[in-house]
């Protein structure tokens, strides 16, 4: 993975993360309680994101 890009958006009491790997525009969306921390959602985003790219490779 190069450079990954991460989108927030608050939807009441979730929010909507977006993790995007600019080499492949591999997108993975995760939603999430709103009371975690950024990098704790971006963990989220980012292991889905990994899994997407794994699961294409195959």
């Amino acid at each position: 993975m190069s450079e990954i890009l991460f989108e927030f958006v608050r939807e009441g009491s979730l929010v909507k993360v977006s993790a995007i790997d600019v080499e492949t525009k591999t997108e993975a969306i995760v939603v999430v309680p709103l009371g975690l921390t950024e990098n704790q959602m971006k963990q989220h985003a980012l292991n889905r994101l990994k899994y997407l790219l794994q699961k294409k490779r195959k």
